[in-house]
């Protein structure tokens, strides 16, 4: 379908622009002046909006909005191992699509377009993507050293199953999700690499994001887990790395030269008090930094606008530089950074002949007056309830604030429903 968004505000290479955006089947047809012989079959009116790139989350658990509120002010590891691992032992896969249903709904009515999630159950959590209309990449949580050789192995062919079953999907992808060092031992970890290399796949990890772990790492294996995973040859295939607080100044020189890609999580790693990432460091060093809101159990939320907010101010506040983080620099974070992460091309930006992702926001709502800065607008006064529209690969999947592809209503009776057993 021919879409053309007339006479609306966007946000190009982080300043704001003014036209229409003609969208051609999935893809941005023109951005600015629209084309004289471009027929649209429909008109969104722009006035009194602003179209951003959508948002794209680069680390979450979507089965995990059933945990909300239900562990917090906790360590790490009683979180961790004491409630969240129960909890994910009885969960069903009809309780993970429900959840994953509520996570989707919750990231598209607040300007996100696509994820990528580490999630233990093949097929529920892709289906609710899909169902949805969202982009998505997905990893299977790969455990190994508490857990069986057979059921380690399990697990693998269950991700490469789901792998095959959305080979004809183009907004679901894959890669390999080995969860952490601590929770993957050494042999399994080089089994995956060999797999990964086989089947050219790229990992989603955990990696370096409690100082316990740091020191068990040392411990074990007499070098940080950044050290560790490089010695393996694990960044030898392409890594999107979540977290990485802990890290030395040679393990951001690692990280660089094999274009780890590191994805921030500022809110749940202040919440479960894991520390701060080094991002101006890793972006000194040319590391490519993107972000992420990990689960709702940790976080508690998958907004975006809030993770870019705290991205932006944290730094600032704990460096006593306010220079650093920008907010130009903190929506590449959440856009082209976080589409290279993902290994995305023709995404992350409104341009002509790159994908139709984008979110367009109400201008209309007291804290966008007066209308200054719309690119700081978006990282300092934006909360997520502005957005209206969503349209993803060309297809608006929400239109005036509401969902197009499915009923809200039922959707949060089905994640209530599921989550009143824990």
């Amino acid at each position: 379908m021919n879409i053309l968004v007339k006479n609306i505000k966007m946000l190009v290479g982080g300043k704001a622009a003014e036209g229409d955006i003609c969208i051609s089947g999935n893809t941005i047809a023109a951005a600015g002046a629209a084309p004289a012989d471009f027929i649209a079959e429909k008109i969104i009116d722009g006035s009194g909006k602003l179209a951003i790139p959508g948002l794209i989350n680069c680390h979450t658990h979507s089965y995990m909005s059933l945990f909300r509120n239900l562990a917090d002010d906790l360590t790490f590891e009683d979180w961790l191992f004491g409630n969240i691992m129960p909890r994910e032992d009885s969960l069903t896969p009809e309780d993970a699509y429900w959840g994953a249903m509520l996570s989707c709904m919750e990231m598209i009515k607040s300007g996100t377009v696509c994820f990528m999630d580490m999630h233990m159950f093949p097929d529920k959590c892709a289906e609710a993507a899909r169902t949805l209309g969202m982009r998505a990449v997905m990893t299977r949580g790969l455990t190994g050293p508490d857990r069986t050789e057979k059921d380690a192995i399990r697990r693998y062919n269950e991700h490469m199953q789901e792998r095959e079953h959305f080979a004809d999907d183009p907004l679901i992808s894959f890669r390999m999700g080995p969860h952490a060092i601590y929770t993957c031992g050494r042999d399994y970890l080089e089994f995956l690499i060999e797999k990964a290399k086989e089947t050219k796949q790229a990992f989603h990890i955990h990696l370096s994001e409690t100082v316990n772990e740091v020191k068990n790492c040392y411990k074990e294996h007499g070098k940080s887990p950044v050290e560790y995973l490089d010695e393996l040859g694990f960044f030898d295939v392409s890594t999107a790395a979540a977290h990485c607080v802990h890290l030395s100044e040679h393990d951001i020189d690692i990280l660089r030269e094999k274009k780890v890609s590191v994805i921030h999580n500022p809110k749940s790693n202040l919440k479960l008090a894991n520390g701060i990432a080094p991002i101006p460091r890793l972006l000194e060093k040319g590391v490519n930094v993107c972000l992420g809101t990990d689960s709702q159990a940790s976080n508690n939320s998958l907004n975006m606008f809030s993770e870019m907010s705290f991205a932006a101010l944290l730094h600032k506040g704990v460096s006593g530089i306010p220079t650093l983080c920008s907010a130009p620099e903190v929506i590449d974070f959440a856009t082209v950074n976080a589409a290279k992460a993902l290994g995305f091309e023709k995404t992350g930006a409104i341009a002509a002949g790159n994908k139709a992702d984008i979110a367009i926001l109400d201008l209309d709502r007291p804290e966008f007056y007066p209308r200054n800065d719309l690119t700081a607008a978006m990282v300092y006064s934006a909360n997520g309830s502005e957005v209206d529209t969503v349209i993803i690969n060309g297809e608006i999947v929400l239109e005036k604030g509401r969902l197009t592809k499915f009923d809200e209503e039922e959707i949060c009776a089905k994640a209530r429903e599921a989550a009143e057993r824990f």
